[in-house]
C-alpha cells in the first residue's frame, strides 16, 4: 500500500473525528512517515483535493453505490473519496487508483474491500465530464447546481453570491467557487527592514541571488520562491509564509499615517501571529511599541514563535479581548493603533482550509457577529483619541463585514470616523487593485486578486472621552 495514500487517509480521518486542521496536521504526518518529495506531493494533493471536493465526491459515490453517503461507514467513505479524487481529478492510472484504495480499506475495514472495489470500478467507467452532468441533474436552482458541482454547502454559495452582488459582480460567483477549489501558491512575507532591500521589495537586495525569488504583484513585502522552504529556513525568522491579503491588512494599519516614535500598537486577536510579525517589523522601523493579545494559550505561543525573528520586545498576553485593559499593557491613555483580526467563519480562506466549508453552519454566523460586536466595542474603547482601528475578517460574508462594521459605527456615532481604506490600501499596493469603486472599505478576492478574501476597514476615534 502506498505510504502517501496512508498519510492522506490518516489526515482525513483526524479531520473527521478530531476536527483537526489539515494544514497543521499534514506536514507533521508527512515528516513522521519520512515521505520522499514525490510521495509528499501526492499525499498533499490527495488530502487537499479530496477535502475541497468532498461534497461533489459524495454525490458521485451515492450515484455509483446507489445508497446515501451517510449510510456508508465513515472510514470506508474516506477511502472512497480518496479513490474518486484519483479517478476524476488526477492522472493516476485507473488500476492503481482502484487497487491501492482496495488495499487501504483492507487495513481499515477488511469486509468492505469488495464494496470499495465495485464502487470505484463503477466510477471509472464514466468520464469526469459525464459525472458532472449526472451530479447536476435535477438541481432545483442555480445555487444548488453550483453547490453540487463546485463542492460548497448551498448556504455558503448564497452568502458568497450576496457578497459579490454587494459589489455588483454577482456574475463572478462561479469563478470564485472554482478558485476555492484550486491550490493556492505558497506566498512569503519578507519582514520589512529585516532583510536588506526588503523595503521596497522591488529591490530584492541580498535576496536577488536566490533563484526563483519573485516580488508579489500587490504587497510591497510579499514574494514567491521556487523553493520557499529553503528560503524560510535560511532567513532565521525574517521571511515567513503569509497570504498576500493578510500582509496588506496589516500594512493598511501600520502605513495609514506616518509613525510617530513612541506610538503604542495592539494586535488584539493575534494568533497565530502572521500579522503580528508584520506589525512588529513595522513598529521596529518606526519606533513604536507593540503588544499582542490572544485568548488561547497555545495560539499565544504561536505568536511568540512568529515574532521571534524580530528584534523587538513585544508584550504577548493571554486574555479575553472583550475584557481588554489598556493599562495592563502600559497604555493607560489607550492605543494609537489596534488591529482586530476578528474571529469569523473563515469563508475567505477555503483554498487553504478546505475542511472549514464542511464544519461551519449558517447558525454560526449569528454567534460570530455577536462576538465581533463585543470585540469591536472593546477595541474602540481602548483607542486613544485620534487612534485608528483596523477591522479585518478572513470572510466576505456580508453579515461579518459590512454588517458588523455598520452596526458598530451606529453604536459609536460621532466618536468614530470611517477612513478611506480603499485609498490607503491602493497607496500601499505595488500595483492598482481591482476594488469596488463605490466603497471606502476593501474586499479582496481569491479569483480576482489571488489572495484570501480579506475584508479591511479603518476607523479613527475622534472623541477625547472614553468610548
Amino acid at each position: 500500500m502506498s505510504p502517501a495514500r496512508r498519510v492522506a487517509f490518516e489526515v482525513l480521518e483526524a479531520v473527521r473525528i478530531d476536527e483537526a486542521y489539515a494544514n497543521l496536521l499534514l506536514p507533521a504526518r508527512i515528516r513522521r512517515a519520512g515521505l520522499a518529495q514525490a510521495d509528499a506531493a501526492l499525499a498533499t494533493e490527495l488530502t487537499y483535493g479530496t477535502l475541497r471536493r468532498q461534497g461533489y465526491y459524495d454525490r458521485v459515490i451515492e450515484l455509483a453505490a446507489d445508497r446515501p453517503a451517510g449510510a456508508i461507514d465513515p472510514a470506508v467513505l474516506d477511502v472512497l473519496r480518496l479513490g474518486v479524487h484519483q479517478l476524476l481529478a488526477t492522472r493516476v492510472p485507473t488500476h492503481a487508483a482502484v487497487n491501492e484504495q482496495v488495499d487501504l480499506v483492507r487495513t481499515v475495514v477488511p469486509k468492505a474491500a469488495g464494496f470499495v472495489n465495485a464502487v470505484l470500478r463503477t466510477v471509472s467507467r464514466t468520464d469526469a465530464e459525464a459525472w458532472r452532468e449526472l451530479v447536476a441533474e435535477g438541481a432545483p436552482n442555480d445555487d444548488e447546481r453550483l453547490a453540487r458541482l463546485e463542492s460548497h454547502p448551498v448556504w455558503v454559495v448564497r452568502a458568497l453570491r450576496a457578497a459579490l452582488e454587494h459589489e455588483g459582480r454577482g456574475d463572478e460567483l462561479e469563478a470564485l467557487l472554482q478558485s476555492d477549489n484550486s491550490s493556492p501558491r505558497v506566498n512569503l512575507a519578507v519582514l520589512p527592514g529585516l532583510v536588506d532591500g526588503s523595503t521596497p521589495i522591488g529591490d530584492l537586495g541580498e535576496l536577488s541571488a536566490i533563484d526563483g525569488f519573485t516580488a508579489d504583484r500587490y504587497s510591497p513585502i510579499g514574494a514567491t520562491a521556487t523553493d520557499p522552504i529553503a528560503v524560510i529556513e535560511a532567513a532565521g525568522g525574517r521571511i515567513r509564509v503569509q497570504d498576500e491579503g493578510s500582509q496588506l491588512a496589516a500594512l493598511a494599519l501600520s502605513r495609514v499615517a506616518p509613525v510617530r516614535a513612541g506610538e503604542r500598537w495592539l494586535d488584539l486577536c493575534s494568533g497565530p501571529g502572521g500579522k503580528t510579525a508584520v506589525l512588529a517589523a513595522e513598529a521596529l522601523a518606526g519606533g513604536a511599541v507593540l503588544a499582542a493579545n490572544e485568548v488561547v494559550p497555545a495560539r499565544a505561543e504561536l505568536v511568540r514563535a512568529a515574532i521571534a525573528g524580530v528584534p523587538l520586545d513585544v508584550d504577548v498576553r493571554v486574555g479575553d479581548g472583550r475584557e481588554l485593559d489598556p493599562g495592563a499593557f502600559g497604555a493607560p491613555g489607550g492605543f494609537d493603533r489596534i488591529l482586530l483580526d476578528a474571529p469569523c467563519t473563515g469563508l475567505g480562506a477555503l483554498r487553504r482550509r478546505p475542511e472549514a466549508r464542511w464544519r461551519k453552519r449558517p447558525e454560526d454566523v449569528a454567534e460570530l457577529t455577536r462576538l465581533q460586536a463585543e470585540l469591536l466595542d472593546a477595541a474602540f474603547a481602548a483607542l486613544a483619541p485620534g487612534g485608528v482601528l483596523a477591522y479585518v475578517t478572513c470572510s466576505p460574508h456580508s453579515a461579518e463585514t459590512h454588517g458588523s462594521l455598520r452596526a458598530a459605527l451606529a453604536r459609536w456615532g460621532a466618536d468614530a470616523e470611517p477612513l478611506d481604506t480603499r485609498a490607503v490600501v491602493q497607496g500601499v499596493s505595488r500595483h492598482p487593485l481591482d476594488l469596488a469603486s463605490d466603497a471606502s472599505t476593501v474586499q479582496l478576492w481569491p479569483h480576482r486578486h489571488g489572495t484570501d478574501a480579506m475584508f479591511i476597514a479603518l476607523v479613527r476615534r475622534t472623541s477625547a472621552e472614553q468610548a
